[in-house]
């Protein structure tokens, strides 16, 4: 019979090891903007924030303005910008939006866990 202490006790390790993998983890993240839009710089102001305080030192954040690189909208299937999209770790997100809503945008990333 297995003990209920004991199940506790791996549930709770397992989430610890969790949260220190994530803690390790390296982002690749796109962030696709239409010049120098509003929505476009307040989106890349936001993100950038974001990451320095969540992700400092292991995040990689690549801009690609869709008006000087068209080819990436139809191979990335961009159908709005400003979007965000986290490549690793997986799984792939994609964020839509100026990335004001700090709380989405750290659900999105995996480093906050959804709300039920």
């Amino acid at each position: 019979m297995i003990d209920s202490e004991d199940v506790k006790q791996t549930t709770t390790e397992l989430f610890e090891q969790s949260l220190s993998q994530s803690k390790e983890e390296h982002y690749t993240l796109r962030l696709y903007i239409s010049g120098t839009t509003i929505q476009s710089v307040t989106a890349l102001q936001n993100i950038k924030k974001i990451c320095e305080e969540y992700l400092q030192g292991r995040y990689e954040l690549e801009v690609i303005d869709i008006y000087q690189q068209t080819e990436a909208v139809i191979s990335e299937n961009i159908v709005a910008v400003p979007t965000l999209i986290k490549q690793l770790p997986l799984p792939l997100q994609k964020m839509i939006g100026n990335l004001s809503n700090t709380e989405k945008v750290l659900i999105g990333l995996n480093l906050l866990p959804k709300k039920k």
